[in-house]
């Protein structure tokens, strides 16, 4: 793939999809988590395989449909790509604004969202993540109506066909940032910069943010592969630049 406009897919499943065909076995999301000395890498296949999983939780266990709206709140994470990815391929928007809460069709939260939310689960889905590594479950209980999202993930299939397929100009993002398209936000990113061709992208940029969502769309959308970091220790970022062979930086 190359940043020529029409070359590039137009939804995230199609962008994701040809990096699938093409290179199905390279690293794509290499996550760091330097309090906890977590390293993880998924491949383009072990990430498609986490989104198809993730895409058919939203589908065909929670019911949502495209155009719904799902609340990420996460922190710097490799599971915020995952449902990010999983979120677009059933066709729904994304927000972080915990303002957006009573609009939202699914609250997914980490750990410390998790009695901020707990109230909504009356009303609306809210799925809590562990962020223990490995995507764990959690150890203890939680409140009535959060569910976690490791002990319900491994059940869904391997592949995911959606029933109604996301298109260009179906919404991406909700509120802070601006709002922006599929499309949009694929076009934004693979003309950015902040990330070539093939390249591979340093960042501690939340990927669950507006300003984040390129550090994943562009790896996708140009064939490249990112390097995410969590709670970043500044002593060592030179020498991971060096050590991960990255091309682009960029910082928080």
């Amino acid at each position: 793939m190359t940043s020529v406009a029409g070359a590039i897919p137009r939804t995230f499943p199609t962008a994701l999809a040809a990096i699938l065909r093409t290179g199905a076995t390279r690293p794509l999301v290499t996550f760091y988590d330097d309090a906890s000395g977590e390293r993880v890498e998924l491949s383009v296949a072990t990430y498609a395989n986490w989104v198809a999983k993730t895409a058919g939780l939203l589908q065909d266990e929670l019911d949502l449909v495209r155009g719904g709206l799902v609340l990420v709140d996460l922190p710097t994470h490799w599971l915020g790509a995952v449902w990010l990815g999983g979120a677009w391929t059933v066709g729904l928007a994304v927000t972080d604004d915990p303002d957006l809460a009573a609009e939202a069709d699914l609250v997914v939260c980490g750990p410390q969202g998790v009695e901020t939310y707990a109230g909504d689960a009356a009303r609306v889905p809210v799925m809590a993540l562990s962020l223990q590594p490995l995507g764990g479950r959690f150890t203890g209980t939680l409140p009535a109506g959060v569910t976690d999202f490791a002990a319900v993930v491994a059940a869904q299939p391997d592949s995911f066909v959606p029933y109604d397929p996301p298109a260009p100009d179906d919404e991406g993002w909700r509120g802070p940032g601006g709002d922006a398209s599929q499309g949009g936000l694929i076009a934004e990113a693979a003309g950015s910069g902040v990330v070539g061709p093939g390249g591979r992208l340093l960042t501690d940029v939340n990927p669950c943010t507006r300003a984040g969502l390129v550090t994943l769309v562009a790896p996708v959308a140009l064939a490249a592969s990112v390097v995410c970091v969590r709670n970043p220790d500044e002593a060592r970022w030179a020498a991971r630049a060096q050590q991960e062979r990255v091309t682009e930086q960029l910082r928080a």
